[in-house]
């Protein structure tokens, strides 16, 4: 098991998928009569809130002539904890059909809980007004967003985007000739999954389906009304082939038995 080399990238894209929600937020500017006269896109970047700021307070010493704009929003991990409450069986696996129609075993996955903090830095407190009220509506207090957690055997899963609290700062200080930032700080929880690694499946191919229909739900009493079974066409056909399927049901009456067959194509 451990010393197998596997990389899913789960982690880089639940962080991805994390940013692209707030990648799209714009903040308006109405003149008197309340006409929109200026409409900014939000700058979003990953990173620590104190790196931001730290820019802020040393740009005099920067070489650059332009100040770090503001407003802005960035957003990082900040923990990774196991979460009991969505454990499941460790041994029981699954069968998938990868991307070159190989049949694969994967063992279902670990539930993880991802941290994340975002802070939105601005000037005025209107425009970060503005930003968290084009964020909260859509936390009730979660929002699901569908990962690729694996493409290679397209295992796609809903994940649960929790908001966890929100807290308020002014990082105003100094002189008159300071800059004031203010900032708001959103904490979510990201409930995904990691998956182990993916092996060949020893089991081979299903290739022949077969039901019996009973006429009472008490098997050792109850009459056999009638047996389906189902086989691709060919036999040697494999995932991704075209074939189609042979259909027989067998039906039971006083001891005697006759078999119309059907055939579909998929």
């Amino acid at each position: 098991m451990l010393g197998t080399y596997f990389y899913h990238e789960i982690l880089r894209k639940t962080v991805i998928s994390f940013g692209t929600l707030f990648n799209e937020v714009h903040i308006q500017k109405e003149d008197k009569s309340g006409k929109t006269i200026s409409d900014i896109k939000v700058p979003l970047a990953y990173g620590p809130r104190s790196k931001f700021l730290a820019k802020i307070e040393q740009q005099q010493e920067l070489a650059k002539a332009t100040a770090i704009t503001l407003p802005r929003m960035s957003f990082e991990m900040t923990s990774l904890s196991y979460d009991p409450t969505r454990k499941t069986s460790v041994t029981k696996t699954f069968k998938a059909v990868d991307d070159k129609d190989r049949v694969k075993k994967v063992f279902l996955p670990v539930p993880y809980n991802v941290g994340f903090e975002l802070n939105i830095m601005t000037k005025l407190n209107d425009d970060a007004l503005q930003i968290v009220e084009q964020i909260l509506p859509f936390f009730q207090p979660s929002f699901n967003i569908t990962v690729d957690l694996i493409n290679s055997i397209g295992e796609k899963r809903d994940i649960p985007i929790v908001l966890e609290n929100i807290s308020f700062t002014d990082e105003y200080e100094g002189d008159f000739s300071s800059r004031r930032v203010l900032t708001y700080t959103l904490n979510f929880v990201a409930k995904t999954y990691l998956f182990g690694p993916i092996a060949e499946s020893t089991d081979g191919l299903i290739r022949k389906v077969q039901v019996d229909y009973y006429s009472d739900t008490n098997r050792q009493t109850a009459k056999r009304e009638m047996r389906y079974t189902a086989e691709p066409d060919p036999i040697t056909a494999e995932p991704g082939d075209d074939f189609g399927f042979n259909e027989t049901s067998t039906y039971f009456d006083d001891g005697k038995n006759y078999s119309p067959t059907r055939q579909e194509d998929v």
